[in-house]
Parts: C-alpha cells; structure tokens; sequence
C-alpha cells in the first residue's frame, strides 16, 4: 500500500472518530440504504419522484444519527425523564385533539409539519427503562420490576388507543428488553409470560373489528383471498416465485403487474424476494444481522448500566422490526403495518431507527474516550 494511501486512510478514520462514528455500522447502514433505493425504484414502477423524496428522507435520517452521535449517555440520561414525560403529554395531546388519517388518531399538526410523537416513545421508553435501572442493584426486585412494567404500559396502552397497535407493540417490546436485560429472574418471566397468555381474551375484547380480521385472516387467510386475506396470499406467490435467484431487477410480475398492493411499504420484501430470489433474501439477512450483532456488542462493552441497558434494547428492537415485517409477509405472523428497516418507502419510522443508531454509535465512541 502506497503511503499516501495510508494517509488517506488514516485521516478518513481520524474524521470518523472525531465525529463519534462507527465504521461497522455506518457501511451496514449505508448497504442496507443502497439497496432499499434498488428495491424502491422498481417496487415503485420505476417513479423517479419517489425516489428523489426518499434520498431526501435518507439524508435527513443520516443528519439524525449524526447528531445523536455526539450527544454522550451522561447527558442523554440527564434528559430522559423530561423527553420520557413531553412524549407521554404528546400522546395524552393526540387523543384528545390529534389528526385523523385513515381511520386512526395518531398526528399532530404543529404548523410546519405533521409529527407522530409515537414514534419518539420507541427511543423513549427504552432509555426510560435504562434511567430507572441505571442507580439501583441488579438483577432488580419484583416491586421495581412492576414499576418499570408500568413506565412501559402507560405509553403502550395510548398508543394502542389511536389505535396502532404496530407502533404499541414495538414500543412494548423495547420496554421489555430493558427490563429483561437489567437481570429479571425465570420465575418472574415466566408469571409475566402467563399473565400475558391469560390477557388474550381481555385483549381481543378491545381490538377494533380490523384488527381482528387481520389475526384471523393470518390463522386462515384463504377463507377470503378476494378481501382480507389478498395481502397475505399475494405475498406468498410473489416470494415463492422468486425461487433460488430471483427473477431479475424490474422483471417481478406480482409487482410490476400491481397484483402486490402496499409494495413499496410494508410489503417491499416480497418485492425484494421475487426479484432477487433466496439468495438476495438470505443475503439482506445476514447484512440486517451483521447490524444486530454490532449493536449487541456495542452493549456487552457499554461501561455503564444505563448504557449498556440502552444499546441492548435498542439492537433487539432494530431485530423485532424486522422479524416482524418479514414475518408478516412470509404469512407467519399478522399484518400489523411495521416497516422493512431502512427499505420500505417512509420517513418517521427512518428517522427513528437512525436516531437509535447514533445512540448506538455514540455509546460505542464515548466509550473509547474514558479514561482507564
């Protein structure tokens, strides 16, 4: 390698580490960009303005994780229970004078922009969760385990209430790796996991018709493939049509044919796996893991509770978000609206995860700078 190579590379790490960046991450998140924008052009019928406002939400989301980057965990911490109760008072504030759209109640319009603050609670309830924890002894006992269950519930359970019970389920299991990770004992996780099996009936109480037809379709989603079952099947042929290569960029009949709805969202990896096949699908996977893991030992090596809390919590929600999506159109779980990170068409849910991602990265970097 030629000096002036080496100076180049050199000064390029020097820049990333002056700006608290982590290289792993970064190229990860700049492969999983790359290909979402492929992926979008031809799910998208080849709509360049489409792809010209999701560069335009990419660099935002990038700007996000930059900024988050710099914010070290001490100050973050000093400011978790204050962004924890503005997120609580937003979701009291959309329930009572929020906009609706689409049969739901979940934004708020602040004059320049429309802001979901539900997607904030995915950041703060996790880093809330890791506060409570961050000054007492671990594993914690039973009495601080209820308490930090309802710092979860109150956000969870309004968010259900707009109803989006996506958002609420995802922000539920960021509060319950937090918790898990502080040290819960078997014997209460597994009461908590029977409280929750004896809380279905209660639960499909309170679900609105939609959600209903959404869980019954999954058990059986040829009992109406014309209806409510349409999403689920088409999915599946799309996938399976893909076989071991895939069919070729811009060549997915299921989507360029528009018998895929929702492709370019929620549905874009069975665009994904028509075109690219198995092993583009198993490929995405593993780049999605790659990420997964990167963030688990960003935790391991955290030097502090709160962080160490946080960055867990945080990988294991990046990995709900896409178990679930996949899941959804593989036909293993219900429809529930969750985006494929960093690939479906939207800003505010990309906006967050990069904002998790600098946390992620912030953690990784202020580490280096303590002393030993």
């Amino acid at each position: 390698m030629r000096a002036d190579d080496r100076h180049d590379q050199s000064a390029l790490a020097a820049l990333l580490r002056g700006l608290h960046l982590d290289p792993p991450l970064l190229i990860g998140l700049f492969t999983l960009a790359a290909i979402g924008l492929v992926v979008l052009y031809s799910a998208g019928g080849e709509e360049a303005s489409l792809l010209v406002r999701q560069l335009i939400r990419l660099a935002l989301a990038f700007g996000v994780l930059l900024l988050f980057a710099q914010v070290s965990m001490p100050v973050l911490s000093r400011w978790t229970p204050w962004i924890y109760a503005a997120g609580v008072g937003l979701l009291i504030a959309v329930l009572v004078m929020g906009e609706m759209g689409k049969g739901a109640q979940r934004w708020l319009d602040l004059g320049l922009f429309r802001f979901q603050p539900s997607e904030m609670m995915k950041l703060a309830v996790p880093m809330m969760v890791a506060w409570y924890f961050a000054d007492r002894p671990l594993p914690p006992r039973f009495l601080e385990v209820v308490l930090a269950g309802v710092l979860v519930a109150v956000p969870m359970l309004l968010i259900a209430r707009q109803p989006d019970l996506g958002t609420a389920l995802l922000v539920g299991a960021a509060g319950f790796f937090a918790i898990y990770l502080a040290g819960i004992r078997w014997r209460l996780l597994l009461g908590l996991g029977a409280a929750a099996v004896a809380a279905l009936p209660v639960l499909w109480h309170f679900m609105h018709d939609y959600q209903r037809r959404r869980v019954l379709t999954f058990l059986n989603p040829e009992s109406d493939p014309l209806g409510s079952g349409y999403h689920i099947i088409q999915s599946k042929i799309a996938i399976g049509s893909g076989g071991f290569y895939g069919k070729g960029w811009l060549n997915g009949t299921q989507s360029q044919l528009e018998f895929l709805p929702e492709r370019h969202t929620d549905f874009i990896f069975a665009v994904y796996g028509e075109e690219f096949g198995f092993l583009g699908a198993i490929t995405l996977l593993i780049i999605y893991l790659s990420l997964i893991l990167r963030g688990l030992y960003i935790a391991v090596n955290a030097q502090d509770t709160y962080s160490r809390l946080l960055a867990g919590s945080l990988s294991l929600t990046f990995f709900v978000y896409l178990f679930v999506n996949t899941g959804m159109v593989t036909g293993l779980l219900p429809v529930v609206g969750v985006p494929l990170p960093l690939v479906s068409y939207g800003g505010t849910s990309m906006v967050t995860l990069m904002a998790a991602f600098g946390m992620l990265m912030s953690i990784n970097s202020h580490r280096r700078l303590l002393p030993h």
